[in-house]
């Protein structure tokens, strides 16, 4: 599989709240959803060879799905893993 495609398997797409890019545009922090088996190593990797941005951390956190009750009975959410990303101060990721 080339290295491309696998970038897009682990990032499945940037996460948008006013928090989020309250964050974009003053500390040069962007938050993606990602894959949960995902490592730091693999999420930064996949950024700067989707975005062609230079990354200096990655922060990670898992959110665990839980039961919501529904007419036809009780569904488990699944887990999610969204990741944080903060980008060397000369770059930048242009989502809108």
């Amino acid at each position: 599989m080339p290295a491309n495609v696998a970038a897009m398997y682990i990032v499945k797409h940037p996460l948008l709240s006013e928090k989020n890019t309250d964050q974009m545009t003053d500390h040069k922090r962007y938050t993606f959803l990602v894959d949960p088996r995902a490592t730091k190593v693999e999420i930064k990797n996949a950024i700067e060879e989707l975005y062609k941005v230079r990354v200096e951390s990655v922060s990670t956190q898992i959110r665990k799905g839980g039961l919501r009750r529904l007419k036809y009975g009780v569904v488990a959410e699944p887990i999610s893993k969204k990741a944080t990303i903060k980008l060397h101060a000369e770059d930048s990721i242009e989502l809108f």
